[in-house]
């Protein structure tokens, strides 16, 4: 049965990580970004934030090895850049989709695995919350790296939009004044019960290969 548990784990952090990766090719794009102003920048930090935090995590326990969750990240980050080649086929920049810094906040995770001497509780509390927070504010710093997304999104619009999605100018301050603070906050919040289901999903793996 040690076969078919290893093959259980690899095959979910896989699915895991492909999954990440579409949800940053649908989300990720510039049009993202300006169709809902900074709004989006909220919603994307998340999903991200608890995206990495439950397959890292599972990843990092199923190994006990501390640098397995940048080694995951690694693997999203890989991933990311060879689908954006499909848009760049396209006609696309190849900067058109944003991909994420997943790694210093992976990096993180393992650094709290192995201060805390592969403490699962810490990993999970500590971990997911220096993920949660880390994460927006590295992505922030990718964001005003790259060219300008408005510009972007009204040469090259998303063909898979209806035409009621046009972009539309950042409305910065309407709804709040500090998207990393708030991407950060909730991330932060967000990604602890997240990654305590990533160590619960490799308990049950385990469990129900045993049965």
């Amino acid at each position: 049965m040690v076969w078919l548990r290893r093959t259980t784990h690899y095959l979910f952090i896989v699915v895991v990580a492909v999954n990440s990766t579409l949800l940053t090719i649908n989300a990720g794009d510039y049009i993202f970004y300006t169709d809902w102003a900074w709004t989006s920048f909220v919603v994307f930090s998340v999903s991200q934030s608890t995206m990495l935090v439950v397959g890292a995590i599972y990843y990092m326990l199923f190994t006990g090895v501390p640098g397995t969750a940048t080694y995951y990240a690694t693997i999203m980050t890989i991933y990311t850049w060879v689908a954006k080649g499909a848009w760049f086929a396209l006609g696309y920049p190849y900067d058109f989709i944003v991909t994420p810094v997943w790694i210093p906040s992976a990096m993180l995770l393992d650094l709290t695995y192995w201060a805390t001497r592969r403490n699962k509780h810490a990993a999970i509390i500590i971990g997911g919350t220096l993920v949660g927070l880390s994460l927006p504010i590295f992505n922030m710093i990718n964001l005003l790296l790259v060219r300008d997304p408005l510009e972007m999104a009204f040469k090259y619009p998303r063909p898979t939009l209806p035409p009621y999605m046009t972009p539309i100018g950042p409305q910065v301050g309407k709804f709040y004044n500090s998207p990393v603070a708030l991407g950060s906050g909730a991330g932060a919040v967000l990604s602890v019960p997240i990654a305590a289901l990533g160590a619960k999903l490799n308990t049950w793996t385990y469990r129900w290969m045993a049965a």
